[in-house]
Order: structure tokens, then C-alpha cells, then sequence
């Protein structure tokens, strides 16, 4: 078997042709659902970025029990199982993050990567003394930055040199693993993964990609949203909006050109083709841009999803509402190349769906460590927070103590101590951590953080709450099952008002003896 699995970052799901969408041209996104089956009801699992990553190589969540950081030494990456397992894995990738204290540890999980510099606050060129005067000029006072390691600076100092359409970074990313299928097509039992970083904020695209969406905004360069409210003036919102269209119709003709490859040398008959995202994004819905701050809507957490494979080409064309998420990518990847699922999987292969429709999970569970626990049964959905977001019971287990670019602060892992090992940990003992404000759990992170249910088929844009304490309790009882079986922790739950399940109980008591 061979698999081209290509992730696109912040792909929004409702941008999409094949999704309904309208705002932005997707005629490739289209073609690609032509191809493939089309997962209606897919969800994302952990948030944002890393977090998810981890729900992907695991086929596990993350978010339950820490919050961005490394793969842990105990953790079953499908990549490193692949290899092991005699297939060839090669990772291309512009997503930084990578390449940061709190994702070290992924990218080495394949036989070969191959790293794009330049996107986002990725520390790439080096310029002591940039030109302040003239960009402060260039760029709107809401994306500059002066600090040396302060992610807009190095935005600003890369985008210097990145001028032509072949220099953007999605592109040299398409063109490596181009280069790969060109040297590599012919031979069997590998995995390629294209991984952009586009089309995430800042939403910078060739100039070309704009001329179909216009706007009025006459200011500076205005294309990376606040993690925020909308407060912005109606014009700098439809700026904003219209570069989100340019970078994502980018990310479209980016996507033909791989399904003109597959054609021109006929892949279809030999490759399966995986396409998919790790989140959405707020652009003004519910008054908030971008995600992480805010309630997981549908924007954030319902993604796309089209996955090809050869023996079932004849559901080309299929749309599938088999409830899904993304840990569900790595038993699928394992199973298309015939590599044993290790134990303590919570994800479920595709192929039963792409075969028909398939009852894979009764519900999903989806969320951002520290804020609510959210649950997608197909239907509804619900967001469950803590009675107090500030000041709750929160830890982080790992044994690998790194945030998103730094190591866990000495105060932080002073109050540390021992847990005993999960059941997914191999027998390992983790550290157990607080959260605090230096743990992203900073005073206001959160907000509108009310628990509220939500009839997705009669309300998908999630704006009446329902009033049902049936369907709550149902929805309580299947999230605390669902948080169980993943082997939650005690506190887990408790800081939901969920009653703690005995073995959780039991958890909790051996590590206060240890404690003692």
C-alpha cells in the first residue's frame, strides 16, 4: 500500500464547496469529494495545534490530560509503528510548531522530514535591526510586534523574503513532496505527509488569489486576526475575511495540482489519499475571531474530511454520517498497511465507513485543556464547563514538561509530584503538574464559558441553547463513559460536577498516599 495523506491547518469546513460553502471558489475541493468519500460528521478531538497532532499519532486524546506539548516516551505514534512494521514514512511539513520545545518529538517519529522555513513566527531570517519606520507603515498596529522572540516580529522580518509566488512557504512544500512522488511513486509500502501550515493566520497569499474578493479596506496589511472579540470596523472585517478566501483558494489550486498528479500517473489505482485539517476557525461568527478563547463551535471543532483508498473506488462520490474524529486517522493509516493496533486505542478505523455507513462511535469527545469538556453525538452537542473556570483543579501528567516554545518554569515543577501510571502509560508514572497562569491558564483565557446544549440538525449555526434536562443528562452520563474509557483522571471530572467513576476514585487515592 501506498498513502498520501495531505493536512492543511485551520481548514475551514464550512468554506468548503462540497460543504455548502459559497464565499470561496474550492473547484478542487470539489474535484477531491468527486474522488473520495466525504465525512460529513467528522470532528476534531484535542486543540489547537500540537494537541491534535498527538490525537492524530496516537489515535488517543490528549487534551483530558495536559494541555500542548511533546509526544511522551510512552505514546504509540502510527509513523514510528509504520516503521517498524517495514513501511517507509517521510514527513514534509511548514507547520513550525514542529520545531518548538513542545513538538520536538513528532517530526523524529518518521524515516525522513523535510522542513519549509518561513511561516508564521517561525524563527527563520535574522535581522538585528529591522527597518521599524517603514513597517511600522506597512502593516496594521494590531500584527506588529518589536519583541525579539515575539511570533509578529518574526512574521514581519520573514515575510522580507518572501517575495515570489514559488518562495511561500505551502508552495516549496507542495514542490517537496512533489520531488518525493517523482523519485518514490513507483515503489511500494510508503506513507507521504504533506503537512501545510496555510491556510492558518497570518492569511497571506499572492496577490493573485485576492482579485476575487474585493473589499473596501484602503489601510495598512491586515490579515492576521485577533484571538478575540470583533471589535474591528465593518471594512477591516471584510479585509480580514477576503484574505482568509485568497489563502484558502491558494490552498484549493495547491490541491488540484496533487490531484492532476494522481491523474496524470494514475494513482488513484494504487494510493490512498487522506485530506484533512486539525480545526476550523471563527471569522466574526458568534462575535469572536479565531479559537481556543471561546466555546468550541462547529466552526472550530466540525472539520472536513475526504479520504480516497483503491480497493473502494466505486464509493467515489459517497458522503458518509458516520460520526468520526481525528483520532480516528490512526488506526485507519495503520490498518490500510496492515500494521497490528497496539492496545489502549480509543480511535476506530474508517474502512468500515468507506465501505458503507458504519456505527463507529456514539459520541466524540473534543476540547482545549483547561476549558469545557464538549461531546458530538451526531446530533447535539454539548459544552460542559467548569463551575469555575479560574482557580479550578486542573493538572497537567506528563514526563515530558514543555509548553508551546518553552520548558516548564522551576515554580511550576516545584509542586510537581508522582502519579501512578494511566493504563494507556505502559506502567509508567508521570509527573503530575498544577496548572497555573504560566500552564495557559492566564486570568480571563476563557470566556463565555456557560455549559449549553445545542440541536445541531435544527440549529447548526448554534445560536439557541436549548432548555432540555433530559437530553442534558443523557449527554452528562454518555461524556463521563466516554471520559472513563479514555481513563480520564479524578479531577477530570469533579471540576465538571460529573461523578468520579471508582477507578478514577481509586487513581486519585494512591497518589495522595504517595504523596504522604
Amino acid at each position: 500500500m501506498k498513502t498520501v495523506f495531505l493536512l492543511f491547518d485551520t481548514l475551514n469546513r464550512r468554506a468548503l464547496e462540497p460543504y455548502g460553502g459559497t464565499s470561496v471558489k474550492t473547484p478542487n475541493f470539489s474535484r477531491l469529494a468527486e474522488r473520495s468519500v466525504t465525512f460529513e460528521k467528522h470532528y476534531a478531538g484535542s486543540l489547537p495545534c500540537m494537541p491534535a497532532r498527538r490525537d492524530l499519532q496516537t489515535g488517543r486524546l490528549n487534551f483530558l490530560h495536559r494541555s500542548w506539548g511533546p509526544l511522551e516516551p510512552f505514546d504509540n505514534s502510527f509513523p514510528e509503528l509504520l516503521g517498524r512494521a517495514g513501511v517507509y514514512t517521510h514527513l514534509v511539513s511548514d507547520h513550525y510548531h514542529y520545531w518548538e520545545d513542545g513538538g520536538a518529538t513528532y517530526h523524529n517519529r518518521y524515516a525522513t522530514y523535510e522542513f519549509i522555513r518561513g511561516q508564521e513566527g517561525d524563527a527563520w531570517k535574522a535581522m538585528v535591526e529591522p527597518p521599524w519606520e517603514r513597517l511600522r507603515e506597512k502593516y496594521h498596529k494590531v500584527q506588529r510586534g518589536e519583541g525579539l522572540r515575539d511570533y509578529r516580529r518574526k512574521n514581519i522580518v520573514n515575510r522580507e523574503f518572501i517575495r515570489d509566488e514559488d518562495e511561500f512557504p505551502s508552495v516549496r512544500c507542495f514542490a517537496a513532496g512533489f520531488d518525493f512522488l517523482d523519485r518514490n511513486r513507483e515503489a511500494d509500502n510508503w506513507f507521504l505527509q504533506i503537512e501545510c501550515f496555510d491556510p492558518h493566520e497570518p492569511f497571506t497569499a499572492p496577490a493573485r488569489f485576492r482579485k476575487d474578493y474585493p473589499t473596501n479596506y484602503s489601510g495598512p496589511i491586515l490579515d492576521w486576526p485577533p484571538y478575540a472579540r470583533v471589535t474591528e470596523l465593518p471594512e477591516e472585517c471584510a479585509e480580514l475575511r477576503a484574505n482568509y478566501a485568497a489563502i484558502l483558494a491558494m490552498c484549493d489550486e495547491l490541491l488540484g495540482r496533487l490531484l492532476d498528479y494522481f491523474d496524470a500517473h494514475d494513482l488513484w489505482r494504487s494510493t490512498a489519499l487522506i485530506v484533512g485539517t486539525d480545526h476550523g476557525f471563527l471569522l466574526g461568527e458568534h462575535d469572536w475571531w479565531a479559537k481556543n478563547r471561546m466555546p468550541c463551535y462547529e466552526e472550530v471543532a466540525h472539520i472536513p474530511l475526504f479520504v480516497h483508498h483503491p480497493e473502494f473506488r466505486s464509493a467515489a462520490g459517497a458522503r458518509r454520517r458516520s460520526l468520526t474524529a481525528t483520532m480516528d486517522l490512526m488506526p485507519t493509516i495503520l490498518e490500510l498497511h496492515g500494521v497490528d493496533m497496539p492496545q489502549n486505542v480509543l480511535g476506530r478505523s474508517l474502512l468500515p465507513a468507506l465501505a458503507g455507513e458504519a456505527k463507529l462511535h456514539e459520541g466524540v469527545l473534543y476540547g482545549v485543556w483547561g476549558s469545557a469538556t464538549n461531546l458530538a453525538d451526531g446530533r447535539y452537542t454539548y459544552f460542559r464547563f467548569p463551575e469555575a473556570i479560574s482557580g479550578q483543579e486542573i493538572y497537567n501528567y506528563t514526563l515530558m514538561p514543555a509548553h508551546i516554545a518553552t520548558f516548564f518554569h522551576p515554580s511550576e515543577l516545584g509542586k510537581a509530584r508522582l502519579s501512578e501510571p494511566f493504563s494507556f502509560t505502559k506502567g509508567v508514572p508521570l509527573l503530575k503538574i498544577p496548572g497555573t497562569e504560566k500552564s495557559s491558564l492566564p486570568k480571563g483565557l476563557y470566556v463565555d464559558h456557560e455549559t449549553v446544549l445545542f440541536d445541531i440538525e435544527r440549529d447548526p449555526e448554534q445560536l439557541r441553547p436549548l432548555d432540555d434536562p433530559e437530553t442534558e443528562a443523557r449527554l452528562a452520563a454518555l461524556m463521563a463513559r466516554l471520559m472513563n474509557e479514555a481513563d480520564a483522571p479524578p479531577e477530570a471530572f469533579s471540576r465538571l460536577g460529573l461523578p468520579v467513576p471508582e477507578e478514577a476514585r481509586v487513581r486519585g487515592r494512591l497518589v495522595a498516599q504517595g504523596a504522604a
